[in-house]
């Protein structure tokens, strides 16, 4: 076997490109290294042509992207939307399932790839949700756990499905004994990959950290052998490997105990899977590719992607009824289940290799995938939308959880003081002495770096309603809570920037749905100073009052004798961040500064 090393850049140089164009408009990259095999590829202009080579470089980037996906999943997730995400992640694959095997039994295909087809379309895929829900700030909202804990159980089913339909495939044999064999070997997997994975898997990765193996290579490697391994299992049992791969990653996930090496050797894998491997397979997945569905086999296609989209909408409505969420958030929730273009694609890439389906029906599988996933973003915001106008969009109660406060400084302790006496409020510090200054004024504080995600994890990041960095280094703000988003998925961060802030560093933050503390940049000396005095108090102010305090924040910041602070909605108090969303009935609370005087409200001015 010859690997073409000129053949691999071409079809890297190609995913690359096609990969970043398409997330530039909001998209994954997998439909464009999707879309360039085929347009690259065999299907159209030749250009790019596969090998066994490239073929193995696919297979381990399937196997390496399973294992992200396992690592990728917090099973926490599942138990936030409870019954809801439960029914509605098996709503959306139960009837995508049937309707698929009805529309491809009705054209003439055989039961076996016919359930094939259901299991595919039933698959949904969280790249380009989760990108959306940040976007919008919804990741506090209820529907992004129901959404997000759906997709990972219909997912999850979806495999099982796969891996059980493959070996029945390939053992040739749908009778009944053959049936109860098989389910004997999917039971016995299940049994020794959990024993495995809750006592022998953790106690690998406490003996490599107990000799000094608890390096990110070293993790990495451990990662890489239990993943390969799992998957071998799975192989042994008659089962797809990728269903071991996937297990395997649920099961490092939690194994790794330092939660630095866990992030890292998570983000280790993605740039792995997703940079390098996985995509050699999206891209040659595409060179299988046929334009003849488009005159031969049209009605299967457009049937399939009718059933594909509805199914999913359908199971999301129906089966959220039950839950008391209401039909609005079943169907926003159904439309954002209905982005595909990843594990489905891996189903339908691996069926056609074991040849259970035809270059047609893998074909129409692959170009159902493009047109669901392609409508998400804007069907998804507009759903949001329309759920917020109707009243419909609800928001998880954070009222009674913490906020973690990064800094603990003088302007810190103040806005700790006044949240503190209305909800959960933590400290954490690298200096000693601001620590005991604010456990003197009765405040919860701990000392640590909140750059080292272990110590993020120690005080209780993953809890926390919210995330503010108040350090007086505006870069260190945001580290600190692109950290905490990226790894703990804390639903709202702030961070304290400075007027003359690099202009990266505010993007950077936008980026990952984050907001200024105090709704703009301020001037941290002057404020903190302000905060250590004696005099400074916090007062309340009308809304208009507050819009116009940020409205007027830009060019004169550090003139300005009101800082707004904090605010009141309902029962929840939160920092305050920003006037643009900021309703009627709120309440907002400003620091002010004594030495300045208060101008007159502008009717008086004359007077």
């Amino acid at each position: 076997m010859d690997l073409s090393i000129l053949n691999l850049f071409l079809v890297l140089l190609a995913a690359f490109v096609a990969g970043r164009l398409v997330t530039r408009i909001g998209y994954p990259a997998v439909l464009g290294e999707i879309a360039v095999g085929i347009v690259l590829g065999p299907p159209l202009l030749g250009w790019l042509q596969g090998g066994a080579g490239l073929d193995i470089v696919a297979q381990l980037g399937v196997l390496s992207m399973m294992i992200y996906v396992g690592m990728e999943i917090d099973l926490r997730e599942l138990r936030r939307a409870s019954a809801s995400g439960l029914l509605v992640g098996v709503g959306g694959f139960v009837l995508p399932l049937v309707g698929g095997y009805a529309v491809a039994v009705a054209f003439g295909i055989a039961p076996l790839p016919a359930l094939l087809v259901g299991t595919v379309i039933g698959v949904t895929s969280l790249a380009t949700k989760s990108r959306i829900l940040v976007e919008l700030g919804l990741l506090d909202a209820r529907i992004a756990h129901v959404m997000m804990a759906g997709a990972l159980i219909a997912d999850t089913l979806a495999l099982i499905a796969f891996a059980g339909l493959a070996s029945v495939f390939e053992s040739g044999s749908l009778d009944v004994v053959g049936v109860l064999v098989l389910a004997a070997r999917v039971v016995g997997f299940f049994a020794v990959a959990v024993g495995l994975g809750r006592y022998v898997v953790p106690r690998l990765f406490r003996v490599a950290a107990a000799r000094g193996w608890a390096g990110r290579t070293l993790t990495l490697t451990l990662v890489l052998i239990v993943g390969l391994g799992f998957a071998e299992l799975a192989e042994l049992a008659g089962l797809h490997g990728i269903l071991g791969a996937f297990l395997a990653g649920l099961f490092v996930r939690d194994a790794i105990r330092a939660k630095r090496l866990s992030v890292e050797a998570t983000e280790t894998i993605k740039d792995v899977s997703l940079g390098f491997l996985a995509p050699v397979f999206f891209v040659t997945a595409g060179f299988d590719v046929s334009f003849a569905v488009f005159r031969d086999a049209w009605p299967l296609l457009l049937a399939v992607l009718a059933v594909a989209a509805v199914g999913k909408l359908l199971g999301a409505v129906l089966f959220s009824l039950p839950s008391g969420n209401g039909w609005r958030e079943g169907i926003a929730v159904g439309i954002g289940m209905n982005g595909r273009g990843g594990t489905d694609v891996i189903l339908a890439g691996i069926a056609l290799q074991l040849t259970i389906i035809d270059t047609t029906v893998f074909s129409v599988l692959v170009f159902t995938a493009i047109a669901t996933t392609s409508v998400v973003p804007a069907a998804l915001k507009w759903s949001v939308r329309w759920l917020d106008r109707n009243g419909a969009l609800v928001r998880s109660d954070d009222s009674g959880k913490m906020v973690l406060i990064v800094g603990a400084g003088p302007l810190a302790r103040r806005l700790a003081a006044v949240l503190g006496a209305h909800r959960p409020v933590r400290l954490i510090d690298l200096n000693p002495g601001n620590v005991r200054l604010a456990r003197g004024e009765d405040i919860d504080a701990m000392q640590g770096d909140a750059l080292d995600v272990d110590v993020l994890a120690r005080v209780g990041v993953e809890d926390a309603a919210m995330l503010v960095a108040a350090t007086p280094n505006p870069v260190v703000n945001v580290l600190v809570a692109q950290r905490a988003r990226e790894a703990f998925l804390v639903p709202r961060v702030l961070a304290l920037l400075k007027p003359d802030v690099e202009a990266g560093l505010a993007d950077t933050l936008a980026s990952i749905g984050g907001r200024p503390l105090f709704g703009a940049p301020v001037d941290p000396d002057r404020w903190r100073a302000i905060a250590a005095g004696r005099g400074a108090e916090v007062v309340e102010v009308g809304v208009a009052e507050a819009r116009a305090l940020v409205a007027e924040a830009d060019p004169d910041v550090g003139s300005r004798a009101d800082l707004p602070f904090v605010m009141q909605r309902g029962d929840a108090w939160r920092p305050f961040d920003g006037a643009d969303d900021l309703l009627d009935g709120d309440r907002v609370f400003v620091l002010r500064d004594p030495a300045m005087p208060i101008p007159l409200p502008e009717e008086s001015a004359d007077a």
